[in-house]
């Protein structure tokens, strides 16, 4: 079945006129194939290599502030819809009366103040009863050691 690849999501065609890869980078012109045949040389090698190193370097870079700048909006847009789905079910949340925020904001500062911290001593728990309730009715005790 023959199908139009802009249209099909995962494909790189769709990706690019979508605006969700970099279409135009020099750094792309790198990865094309050269089907020329070069004679073996180190020096040749090693600088090719570090100049593949380099461009996969810059190209990350590229791609993060793309990303970046193609996000930057999304916050605000989350908000926006964050703040209009608890406008439109207020009925669902709490009511909190004015004495109650009162409350808050005063308790807030003394617990603040109150977080010394006491060493906690550990009970020991001696004559442990644990009980069964009887199906006729009634409880049964029993020691647990």
């Amino acid at each position: 079945m023959k199908r139009n690849p802009r249209k099909l999501k995962w494909t790189k065609a769709f990706r690019k006129s979508a605006g969700k890869e970099m279409v135009v980078d020099s750094t792309l012109t790198f990865a094309a194939r050269r089907n020329v045949p070069v004679r073996y040389d180190r020096n040749l090698v090693a600088t090719t290599l570090k100049a593949m190193q380099r461009v996969s370097d810059i190209r990350a870079k590229r791609e993060r502030v793309f990303y970046k700048n193609r996000m930057a909006g999304n916050k605000e847009r989350e908000k926006a819809a964050n703040r209009k789905i608890v406008a439109e079910n207020e009925h669902l949340l709490p009511r909190v009366r004015g004495s109650e925020k009162m409350q808050e904001v005063i308790e807030e500062p003394l617990a603040e103040e109150m977080t010394i911290e006491e060493p906690v001593q550990k009970a020991k728990r001696k004559g442990i009863m644990k009980q069964r309730l009887l199906v006729g009715g009634g409880v049964e005790r029993m020691d647990v050691d």
